[in-house]
């Protein structure tokens, strides 16, 4: 395969909003899609990852896009996330986000289990696992990539290439169960969002009137407020990394929204407060609708044909751990009530993928049943701030094995 076409960035987050509306348009069209809540920018992008990789068969040449529009987008989002929330919620979310967590570690040894039971089936060295299993799965793409030297200097031809190709199989998955979950929950146990969950975190779709309220001066102050919290966050990250931690970028940015939106109303009353305007929900989720689309259509499906076969198995049995996960353990222990089915449909999407797809699941469930604003706020924190350290303790037993 010759040298690679790069698309530049303007193109490539360009292509994003135009793959959105693509998805919406099959979304509007094909009625499955609507009643299993897959969201907009999941069906766009794979359709257009599924027609990239159509040109990259024909004209066999492999095809990258830059990507920087699109990881600023993430930072905006979570940070829009973190300026909806109260320090009441926070309190409130203490004990859901324990459970969370705990059940996420328990999470991660099962799903690394399971790898393990797959990579033997094959006969592949054990070590090989964490590939298909949290590294990849939990870990994303960023850790399947960290840890693939580390395995490939322990036997495991083409380690690089089989977390990758794990990840963005996974991912797929993540996209897709989301709404199923929380639809057979929902329906399935009659639930309603109680009345404390009432304003919305994400979306602009619950009360159509008050998008009348939208103008240039409050999307100007919205975005100003954004940009604050950003800064803020970016320095904060800086001196986490100089004190030997590692975070992503749009953890500080999180928890920067949530100081700054708090102490605004006592440290600059005058100035008006963005935390639950539809302009705020508006930018919220055109970030994260652009950065999935973008995310999705940039994957490289190619990769995935030369290992098809070992690959396919164990990650469809990964999915099944998931969706039982999810309706079995996770459900139950978090209240069986709405709240716990809106973040098992997120839970889906981070098992398999990552933040961002938990994020987008849950937002298509809460657009169509109603909000649960405490959910957006403990899954994150969960997945982002937390995870990272016990994921790696984790993948280092595997993998000592």
């Amino acid at each position: 395969m010759s040298d690679a076409l790069t698309v530049p960035d303007f193109i490539t987050f360009t292509l994003g909003m135009i793959v959105y509306f693509a998805g919406a348009a099959l979304t509007k069209r094909i009625r499955v899609l609507r009643d299993f809540n897959i969201p907009e920018p999941v069906t766009g992008g794979f359709a257009a990852a599924l027609a990239v990789w159509a040109f990259v068969a024909i004209a066999q040449r492999s095809v990258a896009f830059e990507l920087d529009t699109r990881d600023h987008l993430l930072v905006v989002f979570f940070t829009t996330i973190g300026l909806n929330a109260r320090v009441s919620d926070l309190v409130r979310g203490g004990k859901p986000l324990l459970i969370l967590l705990v059940l996420t570690i328990l999470f991660m040894v099962l799903q690394n289990v399971v790898a393990l039971a797959g990579v033997s089936l094959f006969g592949m060295p054990p070590s090989a696992s964490v590939l298909v299993g949290s590294a990849a799965l939990i870990g994303g793409h960023g850790t399947a990539i960290a840890w693939g030297p580390e395995i490939a200097a322990r036997g495991v031809e083409g380690a690089a290439e089989i977390g990758v190709a794990a990840a963005t199989l996974g991912l797929i998955f993540a996209a897709l169960i989301g709404g199923p979950i929380a639809r057979f929950l929902i329906e399935g146990n009659k639930l309603e969002p109680r009345d404390a969950d009432a304003d919305p975190v994400v979306g602009v779709g619950f009360d159509d009137s008050a998008q009348a309220n939208l103008d240039y001066v409050g999307f100007m102050q919205a975005m100003v407020t954004i940009h604050l919290a950003v800064i803020i966050g970016y320095f904060s990250h800086q001196v986490i990394l100089d004190v030997g931690i590692r975070l992503p970028l749009f953890v500080p940015c999180l928890i920067a929204g949530i100081v700054l939106a708090n102490l605004q109303p006592y440290v600059l009353p005058k100035l008006p407060e963005v935390r639950g305007t539809p302009v705020l929900a508006l930018i919220s989720e055109f970030a994260l609708s652009v950065f999935l689309a973008i995310s999705l259509m940039s994957m490289q499906l190619w990769t995935l044909a030369g290992l098809a076969g070992p690959l396919f198995v164990v990650i469809g049995l990964q999915v099944l751990l998931a969706l039982a996960f999810c309706i079995c353990v996770l459900f139950p222990a978090m209240g069986r009530n709405y709240r716990a089915a809106v973040l098992s449909a997120g839970f889906g999407g981070f098992a398999l993928g990552a933040t961002p797809t938990a994020i987008a699941n849950m937002t298509a469930v809460t657009k169509r049943y109603g909000p649960s604003p405490l959910a957006f706020v403990i899954l994150p924190l969960v997945s982002a701030f937390f995870v990272d350290l016990a994921n790696a303790i984790v993948i280092q037993f595997f993998v000592s094995l």
